[in-house]
């Protein structure tokens, strides 16, 4: 027998019992499925069992965690159900790629095509295996054993991506007779797969996943062509350079060519940033170009590049941020749980902006206000502002898509774009990279460098920050002009170094412990690159300082 305590009670198994009938006892005290549990402060599968005695507590799907490993075991469900009905390369031909809302897109290459019918059948032999309820095993190869399962399976992403890694052992799943490599952890057996969908879309297919926050249902999922395409272009670009994966990339770096990588790619920003100028100048009547994005998109260098595009086409922009119509602190709403709420549009003086915005329209003076984040007041210090023929205010701000926000603006004089790091770079063909942990290891980078925030500070605030977005900024992604994607496909080799001693500073037993190995895991991926060759003018600038802008 093995002793276990378990919210604080020490309850008595056989040894060797499986952590997964020990969830199943105390599923009743959790509102969401559990996906995992820590023993002694370490993460385990379910599909484990108990050695000795421990302590164990419980990861649901609400915690991010284990949401990631509810999609994991789903794509590789989907990968497995494709396997048995288009043959056992065909995996090799799928890609998973990016996100839109609750889908995950999946594409085909090297001539793979799979039509509505094709796709009915992978989704048919999903249902099969969840009922059948297959267990999936994860068994530690040598790495040298695992590179050569990969070359006899075809897998030669997976190859090129464990050639960089220094670890001894690689961890691969099974289910049933198909094999793959997946950063992360997995569920006991396909029956816990209780919700999906899988229809075509464009041309590929979009796998329909619960989204995290939601528990465990199923939103219907809406097109969004606009955000699609955005997407796609990157993915195209990253196509024809060669670097469709991590280990593409270090591939480049290692050949002495990533200098030239840069280059090209912070070309290829320029010529789209002068391309939305030139659509803002061509347009008649436009005064306000209104940008939003979600937290460490590179909104602030975005519209500093774009001023001075737009200076070229004989404008005289002025920069506008919303937070400057903050109301005072003793106003600020409250959210659900007592704290200030800057995040909402009530938090924002909503009148006064559509006030002064219509009286610049007019031609008449104002004098605009700053926001003082240190005595939490709005203050005028006598920035007056009149607009001529050629002046245009470029607005930056969590709301400046909504149209509550600008309200009384007549819908012409208005430009709005989009901007997003839409990161197009996979760890392989079947593990992508959420944009969200892009830009949370930007944001970690940046408030260390600016604010003397700690990595663990950063981390415990990236849920509200997140919900913020969802509320306040994703549903109004459609309505922009233009779309702009500010990832960077080499930044995650620039930040690795900056970022790596933050997250190591984060001790095991404090609360983002967890989520601080799981990017320290990630980052291992990436062979690093020096700052140094990063023009002054980069967006990477904005997290890892030296540019050429005072932000």
């Amino acid at each position: 027998m093995v002793t276990i305590t378990i919210d604080g009670k020490e309850c008595y198994y056989e040894e060797g019992i499986k952590y997964e009938l020990i969830a199943k006892e105390f599923q009743k005290n959790y509102d969401d499925p559990i996906a995992l549990v820590t023993v002694n402060g370490k993460i385990r599968e379910l599909m484990k069992r108990v050695s000795s005695d421990c302590s164990i507590d419980f990861i649901t799907y609400k915690n991010p965690i284990g949401h990631k490993t509810y999609v994991r075991t789903a794509i590789m469900l989907m990968m497995k159900a494709i396997h048995d009905e288009l043959g056992a390369g065909a995996t090799n031909d799928v890609k998973v790629n990016f996100t839109i809302g609750p889908g995950y897109y999946c594409s085909f290459k090297n001539g793979l095509k799979i039509d509505e019918d094709g796709i009915s059948s992978i989704k048919k032999r999903m249902s099969e295996m969840i009922d059948a309820d297959i267990p999936f095993t994860k068994k530690s190869y040598p790495t040298d054993d695992a590179l050569a399962l990969f070359k006899k399976l075809g897998m030669t992403e997976k190859e090129k991506l464990f050639k960089y890694r220094r670890s001894s052992s690689i961890n691969v799943y099974c289910l049933g007779d198909y094999y793959d490599y997946y950063y992360g952890y997995m569920m006991p057996s396909t029956s816990y797969i209780t919700n999906f969908d899988l229809i075509p879309y464009e041309d590929g297919m979009m796998l329909i996943l619960p989204q995290h926050g939601t528990g465990n249902g199923l939103e219907k999922f809406v097109p969004r062509p606009k955000l699609f395409k955005t997407l796609m272009n990157a993915d195209e670009w990253s196509r024809d350079m060669g670097i469709d994966t991590v280990g593409d990339l270090n591939d480049w770096i290692c050949s002495g060519q990533v200098e030239d990588l840069i280059l090209v790619q912070e070309a290829l920003q320029e010529r789209r940033i002068g391309e939305i100028a030139k659509e803002i100048s061509e347009r008649e009547g436009v005064k306000f170009v209104m940008i939003a994005g979600p937290s460490s998109s590179g909104k602030t260098t975005f519209s500093h590049r774009l001023s001075i595009q737009l200076r070229t086409y004989g404008l005289t922009p002025h920069p506008i941020a919303l937070d400057n119509y903050y109301k005072d602190h003793k106003d600020t709403p409250l959210d659900e749980d007592g704290n200030p709420d800057y995040e909402c549009l009530e938090a924002l003086d909503v009148e006064q902006f559509n006030q002064d915005m219509t009286r610049l329209l007019k031609g008449e003076e104002v004098e605009l206000p700053s926001y003082n984040f240190k005595t939490g007041k709005r203050e005028y210090n006598g920035n007056i502002l009149k607009l001529g023929e050629d002046d245009i205010l470029v607005i930056e701000g969590i709301h400046g898509l909504n149209e509550k926000m600008s309200y009384s603006l007549p819908a012409e004089s208005k430009f709005k774009i989009y901007i997003s790091a839409l990161t197009a770079l996979n760890v392989d063909d079947h593990n992508r990279i959420p944009t969200t942990d892009g830009r949370l290891i930007r944001r970690m980078v940046r408030d260390a460098r600016t604010r003397g925030s700690s990595a663990a500070k950063t981390i415990s605030m990236w849920p509200s920050v997140r919900k913020g977005e969802e509320q306040y900024i994703f549903p109004f992604q459609e309505d922009a002009d233009a779309m702009f994607n500010s990832a960077l496909i080499y930044e995650l080799s620039v930040l690795k170094p900056y970022a790596e001693p933050l997250l190591y500073g984060i001790e095991k037993g404090e609360p983002e412990y967890y989520e601080a190995r799981r990017l320290l895991k990630f980052l291992e991926y990436f062979l690093a690159i020096g700052s140094d060759g990063l023009p002054n003018n980069s967006l990477a600038r904005e997290f890892v300082g030296g540019g050429c802008f005072k932000l």
